[in-house]
């Protein structure tokens, strides 16, 4: 587990280790990136390296961790934002994903890939994946109640499914316009369950 417990204690080095490593594992793959490399892009030592994270392991895990909370951050200034129904809510997820794709995700869902090289169910990383796919479908849950429609778990489910492949088909350039085409499949299922 990190040593490094939350963002307000990184110091300006760890800073740099968790933004380079970020970038590295998210463009060439986690098992692609050596420690070596990360220190080396940071301008710090191995065992700044360690000493700031403990081990490869914990800085994988804070990395998720890291960008889970922005992607949260970043739905929630989307979806509650602005002056938008309870009924609408649920939809502005899609919007929401589009724009990330575009600034944040062009290689796809981070801890969808993460999960394909982390096999291991006690890595530390499975616990940041989990958590993340966990507090989207319960967002989403909270949101369809919100809504008012029926059988809200399901819904939510559904929603879930309709974002994440959403989110394969558009970064793997297999369909243009999945993100708009998911939202479409949304409304007329928020619509008949309303």
């Amino acid at each position: 587990m990190s040593r490094v417990t939350s963002p307000d204690t990184l110091t300006p080095a760890a800073r740099r280790v968790l933004d380079v490593a970020g970038k590295l594992f998210y463009a060439n793959g986690i098992h692609a990136v050596g420690v070596d490399s990360i220190a080396a892009e940071a301008g710090v030592t191995k065992k700044t390296l360690y000493d700031r994270f403990g081990s490869k392991d914990a800085l994988v895990a804070r990395y998720l961790t890291e960008r889970d909370e922005r992607w949260r951050e970043h739905v929630r200034k989307v979806v509650e934002g602005g002056r938008t129904s309870p009924a609408r809510r649920p939809l502005l997820m899609f919007d929401a994903l589009e724009q990330w794709i575009a600034t944040e995700n062009p290689r796809g869902c981070a801890f969808v890939n993460a999960h394909a090289e982390l096999p291991d169910g006690a890595h530390p990383g499975r616990q940041a994946i989990k958590a993340q796919k966990d507090w989207m479908l319960g967002y989403l849950r909270d949101l369809v109640r919100a809504a008012g429609v029926r059988n809200p778990a399901k819904v939510a489910g559904s929603l879930f499914i309709l974002l994440e492949g959403a989110t394969v088909a558009a970064t793997l350039d297999v369909l243009p316009g999945a993100v708009a085409d998911a939202k479409r499949v949304a409304r007329q299922l928020l619509e008949s369950a309303a």
